[in-house]
């Protein structure tokens, strides 16, 4: 079989490098053995501000614009609904924290997206006597149903392998590679926090951050937005809500704890005062970089080698943006963006 990429890895990453490679007629198969599960603890939401401190995610505008348009069309494509629009609370703790945010409101990077309105409370199961912050242009992208839709595409256009790929068989030639009967031109490794294993790309600095969601069926709770507390609450419907997430960087297993869960209710009960039951509970290994930018490039010896990692909590929205980077500089030599080339830590 000859195609012009192997991917390793159908997460985030992997998708969006799929799709620029669909919308350029490029042919590929996709390696992926389901170890890595930094999706399945990714609530799905994004949001062009970081609440923490009131300031603007990078590259903000041109990541939401590029990957509202990719969900549309694998929405069109495939017949499903994956972005379902939805405002973001964030819950004021004082005065303070009020005037912070409409001082952030008047910056030319921020008015577009954080209102200038105070919400008050009016839901008797939320305790916000200070009320609420709204922002603008939010929404969730339902991952689990991407994921196994656009699994389920891959099977049957033939194009994946439920399998773990294998580097001792990987063989490297000037003019391409080959890996058992399949002969390509490039390379792209997605498989998150699973690149540690692979030996071309495991001296990256990137990090294992554990995340642990809840979900819980709270009939009494009749919340129509996405709170931001001490954790995230976001409505799936049927009274069902996500609680996420922990951060965890000392264990890097993907078992759910007693721990995480125990953290997740105690902050959960600092915000609802309703009854509620937990139905799930899920981890999994966030790719992280200690300068929250991805990792994007080519190795430094193998020219048809690249990798696309380390989108962090945001993957939904920046997963678009950095593909299509990566897929510009490999086919037309476009350069990268210094702050998420990989040279910058060599």
């Amino acid at each position: 079989m000859k195609v012009d990429f192997i991917i390793v890895g159908s997460g985030l990453a992997g998708i969006s490098f799929c799709e620029q490679l669909k919308a350029h007629d490029k042919s590929f198969v996709v390696f992926d053995d389901q170890s890595q599960q930094s999706s399945v603890v990714a609530g799905g939401l994004y949001n062009p501000v970081i609440l923490k401190r009131f300031t603007p995610v990078w590259k903000s505008k041109e990541q939401l614009q590029m990957a509202l348009q990719m969900y549309r069309n694998i929405e069109q494509g495939f017949k499903v609904k994956l972005d379902y629009k939805i405002p973001v609370l964030r819950k004021f703790t004082s005065l303070e924290e009020q005037n912070n945010w409409f001082a952030a409101s008047d910056k030319p990077q921020l008015s577009g997206y954080l209102s200038t309105k105070l919400i008050k409370n009016t839901n008797a199961c939320i305790e916000a006597p200070f009320g609420f912050g709204e922002v603008l242009q939010t929404g969730r992208i339902d991952v689990k149903c991407l994921i196994d839709t656009y699994k389920l595409y891959l099977m049957k256009t033939k194009r994946f392998l439920n399998e773990e790929f294998n580097f001792n068989i990987l063989e490297i030639h000037n003019g391409g590679l080959e890996y058992k009967d399949i002969q390509a031109k490039y390379i792209v490794f997605t498989e998150g926090y699973g690149v540690h294993k692979n030996p071309f790309f495991k001296e990256l600095p990137l990090a294992a951050t554990k995340g642990e969601l809840l979900t819980i069926h709270a009939p009494g709770l009749n919340m129509d937005y996405v709170l931001k507390g001490p954790v995230f609450l976001i409505p799936l419907g049927q009274d069902l809500y996500i609680v996420g997430a922990t951060y965890n960087w000392d264990d890097t297993t993907n078992d759910i704890t007693i721990k995480g869960k125990e953290e997740l209710l105690t902050k959960l009960k600092t915000v609802i005062t309703c009854p509620f039951e937990v139905v799930n509970h899920v981890a999994g290994i966030r790719p992280t970089v200690k300068d929250r930018r991805p990792l994007v490039g080519q190795h430094s010896v193998h020219k048809n080698m690249f990798v696309l990692n380390g989108l962090g909590t945001r993957g939904v929205m920046i997963g678009p943006y950095v593909a299509e980077q990566l897929f510009n500089f490999i086919e037309f030599g476009l350069p990268l963006e210094n702050e998420i080339d990989i040279k910058r830590f060599q």
